[in-house]
């Protein structure tokens, strides 16, 4: 458990090399905003955050059962991330802001998608 990061893990290098590179500047993992996005450009309200799929609970429904140990508590751990995540996403667009959730594998399997992606928003916001 010492060794899982939450910040600068290697999907958000990937994607913030590939924004830097577009010429898009931004803010890291925001303590100011709700969720602390791992991604903000606060002047036009836009939050990305990048979720590995085992912490952040992806296909929940049909993954718990492949847990095999301490079942109680990773179910219970991984329940109050998806949780936590749901009510970040709302008070965020109850905010105002647009919210972007990409997967671990989104990301590594299609980058410059994702890259399109954030770019045509930012376009949109502007």
């Amino acid at each position: 458990m010492s060794r899982i990061r939450s910040n600068n893990t290697k999907i958000e290098i990937v994607l913030s090399k590939a924004l830097w590179a577009k010429g898009y500047r931004y803010r890291r993992n925001d303590k100011s905003v709700i969720g602390k996005p791992d991604f903000v450009f606060k002047k036009i309200k836009l939050a990305i955050f990048c979720d590995s799929e085992f912490w952040h609970g992806k296909d929940w429904d049909s993954q718990h059962k492949r847990i095999a140990t301490n079942k109680e508590y990773w179910i219970s751990k991984i329940q109050n991330n998806i949780n936590r995540d749901k009510k970040a996403n709302e008070k965020l667009t109850n905010s105002g802001w647009i919210v972007i959730r990409f997967w671990e594998t989104e990301i590594e399997k299609n980058l410059n998608e994702c890259v399109l992606t954030i770019i045509d928003i930012i376009n949109f916001l502007r």
